[in-house]
């Protein structure tokens, strides 16, 4: 049961509280929404360079997903038409750095 949370009115998937932790997962588990966050880490992309990045995405769901990380505060549109990250979401993307540490040494230890 989904429940309406916060000033924006949003539904939190899988959470009864609302809890600003669950509203969070519940965004960065949607599809592509990690991707996009992490191929926009280095440098903004366009629509057509960032479907590219997120193996050919849906271009509905591709756009889906950067209207719902643009309204949370974590992907913008530059004035050249691009996406990329605004300080909160490169904030957010340096919450990823050790994960992605962890993930190559765990790789590296299981030899693929």
């Amino acid at each position: 049961m989904a429940k309406q949370t916060g000033s924006k009115d949003r539904r939190v998937r899988g959470s009864r509280t609302g809890r600003p932790v669950m509203a969070l997962l519940d965004l960065l588990g949607r599809r592509w929404a990690l991707r996009i966050l992490w191929e926009l880490r280095d440098a903004p992309l366009t629509s057509r360079a960032l479907r590219t990045a997120c193996d050919e995405a849906s271009p509905t769901v591709l756009q889906a997903r950067l209207t719902e990380l643009r309204e949370a505060g974590f992907v913008e549109l530059g004035d050249g038409g691009g996406y990329g990250l605004t300080p909160l979401g490169r904030e957010l993307g340096e919450t990823f750095m050790p994960l992605h540490r962890f993930a190559e040494r765990w790789r590296s230890k299981s030899g693929d």
